[in-house]
């Protein structure tokens, strides 16, 4: 694969589309089985409120996971992320019904840099609350 955006074609302030990613207790399940992170304040109320969590919660490298989606989607190649890094600022608080909560995540071009990359800062937000601080990814272009 090779990315579908030309950096020529970018600007600082480029926005990429918005994405909402829904989130269950069945979804946190299924990631548990995935990555083997089978951490009870991940499926078990009862638990994460003994721990002082407000809620089962989701995992941290699943709600990073479902931000960089957005990079992805929009250059056309997940090869394409050169780095990625976040700060977990807040939990995606999970409830135990069919909705689950939903994760908006959008993005923009904060920097041109050399070698055909851009800089994209992304901005993760859950029951109105920002869940990921830092968020940012260096993206090689076409």
């Amino acid at each position: 694969m090779t990315a579908k955006v030309s950096y020529e074609s970018v600007e600082v302030g480029t926005e990429l589309p918005a994405q909402s990613f829904p989130v269950t207790r069945a979804t946190l399940v299924q990631y548990a089985g995935a990555s083997g992170d089978f951490n009870p304040i991940h499926w078990n109320e009862k638990f994460a409120r003994e721990v002082g969590l407000p809620d089962v919660i989701a995992h941290g490298m699943f709600t990073m996971a479902e931000a960089i989606r957005v990079v992805t989607d929009w250059v056309g190649d997940p090869g394409a992320v050169v780095e990625y890094g976040v700060r977990f600022t807040k939990p995606v608080v999970v409830p135990n019904d069919d909705k689950g909560v939903l994760v908006e995540v959008s993005g923009k071009v904060a920097a041109l840099l050399d070698d055909n990359q851009v800089r994209v800062d992304l901005t993760a937000v859950s029951d109105g609350q920002k869940v990921l601080g830092m968020s940012r990814a260096v993206v090689r272009l076409a």
